[in-house]
């Protein structure tokens, strides 16, 4: 098979808006994923499936978007890795810091260089090329790659050259969203037992001192129970957590809050009707109900 342009892994929500932005801005991509129906979809719109994802890194850039650390890991083989030196990953999954430390060990034993770049956004935002890139590698690699970042989201933001350094930013930014979610639910549960509407309340907070995307979106989101179809789930907001306690222990850092967050997924995860919903689901533990 003739390499194309470039190769991308991993076809979930996340990964299919990115490798259609891809698609859409001309390249010449090569899609692989675990279950082969995903490709389906950009196969449609240009792309060319392939059956391996040796092929697909096999192309001189590569993209990868896996769902947590054991499928990037699987994925990102040292088989999986050989071929022609010069080549260059780029893997934009949230995982872990002491992973993303291994698998550029690894690529570069296999004559790849890889570059972290992780994101913030939902899969909309995804599709938008809206996203904000946390990328972190070589700098003159880094530098190569604006063309492509650029088309896939509104600001990159360099973290310098050790990849761990993304990924860790990445982390923590989920820590905090995970903090809001928490809030949120918490104060819509106490505002809504003295009769005051939830709407109303999300609003005034996205408003006035909690502007952005979180506090108006996720309290949308809380406010109407619209926890399905999941943007983020339960499931990958609690490896979102673990990946922050992790991050934390090697750093020899408590986070005196994480216990607490933690038990609050742990229920929402061992309540079925909250468990394949949408992270923010975990409202539902402070109002007391599930309703998801």
């Amino acid at each position: 098979m003739t390499t194309r342009e470039i190769g991308f892994l991993g076809l979930g929500t996340m990964g299919s808006a990115i490798a259609g932005r891809l698609v859409g801005g001309g390249h010449d991509v090569a899609v692989w994923n675990r279950s082969p129906g995903a490709a389906e979809p950009l196969v449609s719109q240009g792309a060319v499936q392939v059956n391996t994802a040796r092929e697909a890194l096999a192309c001189p850039l590569s993209f990868s978007m896996l769902a947590n650390d054991e499928a990037a890991d699987a994925t990102l083989s040292a088989e999986a890795l050989e071929g022609e030196a010069g080549r260059v990953h780029v893997n934009m999954a949230t995982i872990s810091g002491s992973l993303a430390s291994r698998l550029a060990e690894r690529a570069r034993a296999a004559g790849v260089i890889y570059v972290a770049a992780p994101v913030l956004g939902r899969p909309p935002v995804a599709a938008a090329g809206k996203l904000n890139i946390l990328v972190a590698g070589p700098p003159d690699v880094v530098a190569s790659l604006e063309p492509y970042l650029g088309l896939l989201g509104v600001r990159t933001w360099n973290m310098g050259p050790n990849p761990a350094s993304a990924n860790v930013v990445k982390i923590a930014v989920n820590y905090d969203i995970i903090h809001a979610l928490e809030a949120i639910g918490e104060s819509v549960a106490l505002v809504e037992r003295y009769g005051v509407d939830a709407g109303d309340f999300v609003e005034l907070l996205g408003s006035t001192l909690f502007g952005g995307v979180v506090y108006p979106g996720y309290g949308k989101i809380i406010a109407d129970r619209s926890y399905r179809p999941a943007g983020f789930t339960v499931e990958l907001g609690l490896k979102d957590l673990s990946l922050a306690e992790e991050a934390a222990a090697e750093a020899g850092l408590p986070l005196p809050t994480s216990a607490a967050l933690r038990e609050v997924f742990e229920r929402a995860l061992a309540d079925p009707n909250l468990a394949g919903a949408d992270w923010s689901a975990i409202a539902e533990i402070s109002r007391g109900g599930s309703t998801a």
